[in-house]
């Protein structure tokens, strides 16, 4: 596994947070792009439990939660069998390796992250963990020595952290332990909208039900959702940048038949918004309805799940190791015996 007939495949890394219900966003953003990346990539999807905890969180849902990250990743056509699937807290080299960036990173870098801005000012009490998510994130890239990360607008400065440290380690300890690793983004459907507001991405964690489509909704509600989406007063269906509401229709759309915007436009000449609303809300529950199913099926055998995440994190300590070692070895530390 891992290889081609002549050289071994770049590592593939990425991750969903298990604090919320996973939306159409995460799968048309993320899930649906690394389940056709898996095949030319040696991957590694993980639930991120340890990121999870910056806030509060209820310890059964949490548990909950993760199990059905994990669920999804497999319902959503990650194979267990090729990729690496795991939870982050059973491979503590992750909270290591994030020690020994923290020793790299400044004060300065870490305050000027943008969601720690935003989230910290929707909160009374702010966490060290909150602030220093940013370097956790880095290690979690780094340890794997990582080419590829799929990557969203909103964690594009997340990466480019992981791009220094990575760089200022090497540097300054004249060593090649970390990789430098790039950003994955696809052109279509990166950033999924608010129905309820297409000015804002959708969001998992968004006060208004109605704002995304979840995987857990029914095909109804998903039709229902899409049909009282929020366009605007015309009637002209286009990929304009003025038309946000209707702009992110087209994308769900091209993202789901794999058409261009301007192909899917094409297929409204004459045609009214209510003509794209329903049969975007058809082909949502479609794609998404036999992935809900899945998943519920999978979340009933524990037992399984509870084996791919113990199989996954045996592969991805093996991996780990290495990398954290070269890293320990470069700053002095004695070998553990």
């Amino acid at each position: 596994m891992g290889t081609t007939a002549d050289k071994p495949l770049p590592v593939m890394l990425s991750a969903m947070q298990p604090s919320n219900r996973l939306t159409l966003g995460n799968y048309l953003g993320a899930l649906r792009n690394w389940t056709a990346l898996q095949s030319q990539y040696e991957c590694l999807f993980f639930a991120v439990d340890m990121h999870a905890i910056t806030v509060r969180q209820d310890p059964e849902r949490l548990r909950e939660e993760t199990f059905r990250v994990i669920a999804t990743y497999i319902a959503g056509g990650i194979d267990p069998e090729r990729a690496t699937l795991f939870v982050q807290s059973h491979v503590p080299e992750h909270a290591e390796l994030a020690w020994l960036l923290s020793c790299s990173a400044s004060f300065g870098e870490l305050r000027r992250m943008t969601q720690f801005r935003d989230k910290s000012e929707k909160q009374e009490s702010v966490s060290v963990g909150l602030f220093t998510y940013p370097v956790l994130m880095a290690a979690d890239i780094l340890l794997y020595r990582t080419n590829l990360v799929p990557v969203g607008h909103d964690q594009k400065q997340h990466l480019e952290l992981a791009r220094n440290l990575a760089e200022r380690f090497n540097n300054a300890f004249s060593t090649d332990a970390f990789i430098v690793p790039e950003p994955y983004i696809p052109e279509v459907a990166a950033r999924i909208m608010s129905l309820r507001d297409p000015t804002s991405k959708m969001s998992k964690s968004d006060p208004d039900p109605n704002s995304a489509i979840y995987l857990d909704d029914t095909d109804k509600k998903m039709r229902k959702k899409i049909r009282a989406a929020v366009t605007d007063s015309g009637d002209s269906i286009g990929y304009d940048e003025s038309k946000p509401g209707v702009r992110n229709l087209i994308e769900i759309q091209a993202a789901l038949s794999g058409e261009t915007p301007q192909q899917v436009v094409e297929r409204y000449v004459g045609k009214q918004y209510g003509h794209l609303k329903v049969d975007t809300g058809d082909m949502v529950a479609e794609t998404l309805g036999p992935i809900r199913d899945e998943i519920e099926r999978i979340m009933g055998d524990r037992g399984e799940l509870q084996r791919i995440v113990a199989r996954g994190a045996q592969r991805a300590r093996q991996r780990a190791n290495v990398t954290l070692q070269a890293a320990f070895d470069a700053v002095g530390f004695v070998r553990r015996s």
